[in-house]
């Protein structure tokens, strides 16, 4: 208290609350990989809270190519299609496209990580697994982050190249508040080869820092289209058409002569804007044969993006938090913009991959005929371990743990005394309380569900003490999901 030493009267307000523990954000996750231009040449984390933002910053999808082949019968003058372009079979850079799925299923503020540009100055960029993981280091200076995701890792990961997911997994249990998600590298392809796959994965990822982590399998057909650019679709004409142009493009935008090429006349000076107009109309098939224009064009955009399911994934989990709570299993969730899985898996199948020797569960993405597309597993990979088997498990003590530690730091060099204790097991205890009521505690009562000690002979020691040490204890018990529910009949007698 001030020393007084002026006559008058003063005004005191006295505090008779506890301080209160604020719960942190569970399910903002971290895109890490390549996109089509950077704020900066430097690897950042930028935070963003819609496409819009992301499409502002970091532009839009790779722009895939496609190419066809005509034939001109000059009998008929008509053209007719011999070879239509090809599905490219799945995305070249697959950021942009796991963001839509991210906010397609719930998800709302993340953070992106560009570790480079689609196209560099000597061509297409080639996903490079240590430029990933210099993307992962970048996250060691943001607090917020809570999940890890790698678009892009499929196209670096192989039968034994894990190091990516590895050194994320490492960095979770050395931060204790994040979560990785695992897309199964060639996870598009049949069950047939999956055994080999399966066990390329489980033999690469070593045993430590499992309950970090969740791998999903397959991935998905989505109802997205792919980017292109019509003027970089290619068609190689054969015969001898009218205009004697025998490469021609999908379609030039002649409303933005500016912004095409210019064209050299025969004596070396540069056409006009009319005849720059006359010479690109001859050159689109917009404008030369606009029924074949029509089938080309809804032939391209009749193939849909196949993904990994990390992204879709973390916007179920961003949805089941946001709507019950991060203790509720992100599990018998539906998955929006999925047309269906890559792979169908059924019951028997499952088995070796939710539950195996090695504890490296895998969980599934099924398609029920009355439901439609489920994430149907929700083991993290540590699958053979009972305290951290579930994912909802091992985040709801991330979401305890990091909340409890932000509200107790102000706390540090306080007076290691009984009522600092006093005020810290009732600011912790409070907080669990709401938890409990939340449902996300087992017990009839608060003391069922929980336990918070803290003092001397409890959790100290006089020498703990005399060396700066205030150690508190919690014991919760969360909830689990109801994994396997198991329905017992019997015959039951009449009765007289």
């Amino acid at each position: 208290m001030q020393t007084k030493k002026t006559p008058g009267v003063y005004v005191e307000e006295i505090t008779t609350l506890a301080p209160s523990v604020v719960p942190v954000s569970t399910a903002i996750p971290a895109f890490i990989g390549y996109t089509e231009k950077r704020p900066s040449s430097s690897i950042e984390a930028i935070r963003i809270s819609s496409l819009m933002d992301f499409e502002r910053l970091f532009g839009g999808p790779f722009q895939e190519t496609f190419s066809a082949k005509a034939q001109y019968e000059a009998s008929t003058e008509e053209y007719t299609i011999t070879t239509m372009p090809e599905d490219p079979g799945q995305p070249t850079f697959r950021l942009y496209y796991s963001l839509r799925m991210f906010y397609a299923n719930g998800g709302g503020t993340c953070y992106i990580v560009s570790v480079g540009e689609y196209k560099a100055e000597n061509g297409i960029t080639e996903p490079n697994s240590d430029v990933l993981i210099n993307g992962l280091n970048v996250l060691d200076q943001e607090d917020e982050p809570t999940l890890l995701i790698f678009p892009d890792a499929p196209a670096v990961i192989n039968e034994t190249n894990f190091n990516l997911y590895q050194q994320a997994l490492s960095k979770c249990a050395q931060l204790k508040s994040r979560f990785t998600l695992i897309d199964l590298h060639r996870g598009d392809q049949d069950f047939g080869l999956l055994d080999k796959v399966i066990q390329e994965f489980r033999s690469a990822i070593d045993i430590n820092n499992l309950s970090y982590g969740a791998a999903y399998y397959p991935w998905l057909l989505t109802n997205l289209r792919y980017g292109y650019y019509e003027s970089d679709v290619e068609i190689s004409i054969t015969g001898t058409p009218p205009s004697e142009v025998t490469e021609i493009k999908l379609s030039y935008d002649l409303n933005d002569l500016d912004n095409l090429p210019n064209v050299t006349d025969p004596v070396g000076g540069t056409l006009g804007n009319h005849e720059k107009e006359q010479y690109y109309q001859n050159r689109s098939l917009f404008h030369i044969d606009n029924i074949l224009y029509t089938k080309i064009k809804s032939h391209i955009e009749n193939f849909r993006v196949k993904l990994p399911p990390s992204g879709a994934v973390a916007g179920v989990y961003a949805r089941v938090d946001n709507t019950r709570g991060v203790f509720k299993a992100p599990a018998n969730e539906g998955l929006s913009s999925v047309i269906r899985p890559l792979v169908n898996i059924d019951d028997l199948q499952q088995e070796s991959l939710n539950e195996h020797s090695t504890g490296k569960s895998v969980n599934v993405i099924r398609s029920f005929a009355d439901k439609g597309v489920l994430i149907w597993g929700a083991r993290t990979l540590d699958g053979n371990s009972n305290e951290w088997r579930y994912i909802s498990v091992r985040r709801f003590f991330l979401f305890v743990e990091e909340s409890i530690k932000k509200a107790i730091e102000n706390f540090v060099f306080e007076a290691n005394n009984e009522s600092i204790w006093i005020r810290l097991r009732s600011l912790i205890e409070n907080f669990l309380t709401l938890q409990w009521k939340a449902g996300a505690l087992v017990g009839a009562k608060p003391d069922q569900a929980f336990e918070v000690l803290i003092g001397l002979g409890k959790t100290m020691t006089a020498q703990d003490i005399l060396e700066g040490r205030l150690i508190i204890h919690v014991g919760l018990a969360v909830v689990r999901p109801a994994e396997f529910i198991i329905l017992k009949f019997t015959h039951k007698l009449p009765e007289a």
